[in-house]
């Protein structure tokens, strides 16, 4: 048995070590990654993905530790992927999450991760994904992943979660400003976390008034529910309409959900097989370095270069089909 197959193996089995060895698989080797992938896919599928996204200062961490224990009460197990922003010493990720959420750390039914950004714009790299998977194959019946507040860049999570809570809180300047346009849309359920603050009405307000602008025909009208992390208050009424969202889903619209995160992730790794491909072609017959000095010479401009190097290929591989 490989070393892949025995931790492979380990993550079906709930096996924790195996399961952190896997996300750190990952992080740093893509082409293990990929085949590690390859062999708990099958198993995916089974855990509801929670995405918790929205400005920073919000309360998100304290949200996230409220959400896992309101679940561990009614037995269910939890996998939380907390996307700090990257290390710009490292590379790797602040590990203030999982500071904050030391306690939960320690409980058998509760996995907690620390992923870096690794400058994705979108806040979501790959291995966050590929993490998201391991966890499910882990049998983990619940999966938050808690984003960094990156703003409008925020909305990748769609491609990830299938309840994406956003959450907000007053005082953090313009109320209405600092939940961006993108993020509105892609709301399943509003939080107005702090809502014992001056102004958290207001805030609700904010969002309703956003909410009714948007003419669209839904089927689902997001929740906005007020909490208090730091007292848990709200969070039994959060689990409930998380719950509502995810029966709701399973009436239809999940598969129609599933349907269009396949489709991106398939575009994602088409792009990716393509890109090296030729970048590797190139690079093997010098003719990347040559393009480069043109372009640093200004013959060139690159998005002409990239067009002229595709064509060359296309042009290529049309000879060959014919001969």
């Amino acid at each position: 048995m490989s070393k892949l197959e025995e931790i492979a193996n380990g993550v079906l089995a709930g096996n924790r070590r195996s399961i952190a060895r896997a996300i750190t698989i990952t992080e740093n080797t893509p082409e293990e990654a990929q085949k590690l992938i390859a062999l708990i896919y099958p198993h995916t599928g089974k855990a509801h993905i929670i995405g918790l996204t929205g400005p920073g200062g919000a309360g998100k961490s304290t949200l996230t530790e409220k959400i896992v224990r309101e679940y561990r009460r009614v037995g269910k197990t939890v996998g939380v992927i907390a996307v700090d922003p990257t290390s710009p010493f490292t590379g790797g990720a602040f590990l203030g999450d999982r500071i904050r959420m030391q306690e939960l750390s320690t409980d058998e039914g509760v996995f907690i991760r620390s992923m870096a950004t690794r400058n994705n714009p979108g806040g979501i790299a790959k291995a966050t994904k590929d993490a998201v998977k391991i966890l499910d194959a882990a049998g983990k019946d619940v999966i938050i992943v808690e984003t960094v507040g990156a703003g409008q860049s925020e909305v990748e999570i769609i491609k990830v979660a299938q309840t994406i809570i956003v959450v907000h809180a007053p005082g953090l300047g313009d109320d209405i400003q600092a939940i961006k346009a993108g993020m509105m849309e892609i709301a399943d359920i509003f939080v107005v976390n702090k809502a014992d603050r001056e102004n958290a009405e207001k805030t609700v307000m904010d969002i309703q008034a956003v909410l009714q602008l948007d003419t669209r025909e839904k089927t689902w009208i997001p929740p906005i529910i007020k909490t208090v992390a730091v007292t848990g208050e709200g969070i039994p009424q959060l689990i409930e309409k998380i719950e509502e969202h995810r029966v709701f889903l399973q009436k239809g619209l999940l598969h129609k959900r599933s349907l269009e995160k396949a489709e991106a992730e398939l575009i994602e790794a088409i792009k990716e097989q393509v890109t090296g491909s030729i970048i590797g072609k190139l690079k093997r017959e010098r003719r990347f370095e040559k393009v480069l000095q043109q372009i640093v010479d200004r013959e060139i401009d690159p998005a002409s270069a990239a067009e002229r190097l595709l064509n060359q290929e296309l042009e290529k591989n049309s000879q060959n089909d014919e001969a």
